[in-house]
């Protein structure tokens, strides 16, 4: 279970963004409280369902689709 990627793991990740509207995985494992490789699945998942995207700015980071 601990290493389960839930809804409310992705809304966490999804008001963190709206707060910050960038950061890098690592930033939102640490600030929620959340191991990274849970935030990682977490964040792949809500890439595929077009939620969030990934943008390269001399490094990787992820924000909120259209915002």
């Amino acid at each position: 279970m601990a290493d389960e990627v839930t809804a409310e793991l992705k809304q966490k990740i999804i008001d963190y963004l709206k707060a910050v509207s960038k950061a890098k995985n690592k930033e939102v494992a640490k600030d929620i409280g959340v191991d990274k490789h849970v935030v990682d699945k977490a964040i792949a998942e809500l890439s595929k369902e077009g939620v969030i995207e990934y943008i390269y700015l001399g490094a990787s980071f992820i924000k909120l689709k259209d915002a």
